[in-house]
């Protein structure tokens, strides 16, 4: 079991080495990202990269405060869920009715990779390789995807 500081510690350097790691790689539409904090443009609408001691995620995530308009964002992206699933490359689990860490109300769109820890060191190659070809993927679709949005906005 690591300490509070050891776990700060570990999950900052993770982070810090998948960012160095994605720097390099330009996005869909050739300009250099925050991969890390990825700018949907988008208020509300976040693609968020998750990981524990058990498993990760990645997901885009539905945050509008008013539970109406969220399910609008959500019914919007089943509009286009048959593009999202072919440029990922995989189907993805879709919740309308989620809570965030801090039991806010949320939609998600996510994928998981169980077991996964991150706070072996072991497994930063398995993590990595499962969050780069899934964010970029993100990023394609939403560089074509984000404007069926724009009257939501």
């Amino acid at each position: 079991m690591y300490s509070k500081a050891e776990a700060t510690q570990l999950r900052q350097a993770f982070w810090t080495t998948f960012g160095q790691y994605m720097a390099p790689v330009p996005s869909a539409e050739g300009v250099p990202t925050n991969w890390i904090n990825y700018k949907t443009g988008l208020k509300h609408v976040y693609f968020r990269l998750h990981a524990d001691n058990r498993r990760a995620a990645i997901a885009i995530e539905l945050t509008h405060p008013d539970p109406e308009i969220r399910e609008l964002f959500f019914a919007q992206f089943e509009q286009i869920k048959a593009m999202l699933h072919e440029t990922l490359g995989e189907t993805w689990r879709w919740e309308l009715h989620a809570e965030d860490t801090n039991g806010l109300p949320l939609s998600r769109i996510f994928t998981e990779l169980t077991p996964a820890n991150l706070f072996n060191r072991d497994d930063w190659p398995t993590l990595i390789s499962f969050f780069k070809p899934r964010l970029i993927a993100l990023d394609e679709f939403w560089s074509t995807a984000q404007y069926a949005f724009d009257e939501l906005r």
